[in-house]
């Protein structure tokens, strides 16, 4: 026979919540619960029916004490004396005593005859007796005289053992209260945990199931389940961000890779039909393995931004002098402005200091020198100045270019982002792609903004100086 399906889910979710966290919760707080109620009965105990104890016994060795040096001085006769004193003394009527002599017969004391349970050679015992037609209990001390002689002091203590076994029912219930109330209080826990979880893990699993647009809810309460459905959506946003970049970066190869490839094939094509000279065939396979060098780069320059973004390269992080490194890339880009009839100006300092990769960073500066130049019209400037600005090191490249237009400017350093006046232009749309991942790779910034005087573009590298790093 096999089980109920209700009763397999009941028993399924039963163990789930023997296995959850909250339930490990619940049970801790319960156990501390259970200690701490443990320590307030011992300490209780200790206090109440323990200190009964501890004056029985300290009155009972103090009568004991006594009869010996009234033995010592006195003999029997001051013993007994100072017996028949006690008893008339004894108002709450507890005390009870017995002196025999050497022969076993009774000289004094308001007990009749010795206590079965304090055999003669015994210094103490506790057990019941019948004293006037009343059973009761006796805690009793015994002292043999050298002349063989006995005495013995004992307390009705049958009042106090009741009052012991009160106190021990009342400890035993409080105990089993506190276990209760703690138990019931840290499966609340655990269903309150439950409740909270809920719903951070019904968006996971949703998001497993492909909805990336699911979000986790807000109680409104803002405490800490809140602040994890916050950092949560956060991340769920990112990773969305990310599938979306992913998509438009497969697009945006897909379309790139399409025009030279299909270029390449079709000359592949002439060359292979038409192409009778073997000059003519050389060409086609020069311009074909020219298209090819540009897919190669392509995904060259993606796989630097992919290793820049990894932080691959921040371990061989050390200072360098990013004043040198500027004047260095502005030195090899200074042909290239003149052949085009642009003047390439910088204002550099002696000397200043960062940390990190001085060739991401020349990379960087060459990039955006390379736009620079590229969208400035002859007879145009380009300035590349570096400054300090606070615990900033600055490289900005200026340009009296077209400029960019501020909505362009903010996704102009999305992979493969071309404007529309681009695209007749040279070029993937990731130069300053690469550039923001060589900014946030060393801590600092790509800013995008007009130029001098409103006019071309001007983009500033912020990098953390060396004291700042």
């Amino acid at each position: 026979m096999t089980a109920a399906p209700g009763r397999a889910e009941a028993g399924e979710s039963g163990w789930r919540t023997i296995r959850s966290i909250g339930f490990r919760i619940a049970a801790l707080h319960a156990a501390l619960m259970a200690l701490s109620a443990g320590a307030l009965v011992a300490v209780l105990w200790w206090n109440t029916a323990g200190y009964l104890d501890r004056q029985v016994e300290r009155g009972l060795r103090g009568d004991i004490a006594a009869f010996a040096a009234d033995h010592r001085a006195g003999g029997l006769a001051a013993v007994a004396t100072a017996i028949e004193t006690r008893i008339a003394e004894d108002s709450d009527n507890e005390a009870i005593y017995l002196l025999l002599d050497a022969r076993g017969a009774k000289r004094a004391g308001n007990l009749d005859a010795w206590p079965a349970f304090l055999s003669p050679d015994a210094e103490a015992g506790e057990g019941r007796l019948t004293r006037e037609g009343t059973e009761t209990t006796v805690r009793a001390r015994a002292l043999a005289f050298a002349d063989g002689s006995r005495v013995m002091a004992g307390r009705d203590v049958g009042a106090r053992r009741q009052l012991q076994a009160l106190v021990a029912e009342s400890v035993f219930y409080g105990l089993a209260l506190a276990v209760v109330l703690a138990a019931s209080g840290g499966l609340l826990v655990a269903q309150v945990l439950a409740r909270r979880t809920a719903p951070l893990l019904a968006t996971a699993a949703a998001i497993g199931q492909g909805d990336l647009a699911r979000r986790a809810p807000l109680s409104g309460n803002d405490d800490e389940f809140d602040q994890l459905a916050r950092s949560f959506n956060a991340m769920l946003d990112r990773l969305a961000g990310l599938m979306e970049g992913v998509r438009q970066v497969s697009n945006a190869i897909a379309h790139d890779l399409r025009t030279p490839i299909a270029r390449t094939r079709a000359g592949l094509e002439d060359v292979l039909h038409g192409a009778a000279e073997p000059a003519a065939l050389k060409a086609g396979i020069e311009r074909g393995i020219e298209e090819l060098d540009r897919v190669i780069d392509l995904f060259q320059a993606l796989l630097r931004i992919a290793e820049i973004e990894s932080g691959a390269r921040r371990s061989a992080f050390a200072p360098f002098d990013l004043a040198q490194a500027v004047e260095d890339v502005a030195a090899l880009y200074e042909p290239l402005a003149e052949a085009k009839g642009i003047r390439l100006e910088t204002r550099v300092p002696p000397a200043l200091k960062v940390v990190g990769d001085r060739d991401l960073a020349a990379q960087a500066v060459a990039n955006l020198l390379d736009n620079a130049i590229k969208f400035t019209p002859e007879g145009g400037l380009v300035m590349v100045r570096v400054a300090l600005a606070g615990a900033w090191a600055e490289v900005s490249v200026t340009d009296t270019g077209p400029g960019m237009p501020e909505g362009i400017r903010a996704r102009a350093t999305e992979r493969f982002f071309r404007a529309e006046p681009c695209r007749s232009t040279p070029g993937f749309g990731l130069g300053l792609a690469l550039v923001e991942a060589v900014a946030q790779l060393h801590g600092g910034r790509l800013e995008l903004g007009p130029g001098d005087e409103g006019q071309g573009l001007a983009a500033r590298l912020r990098l953390p100086t060396e004291s700042a790093a």
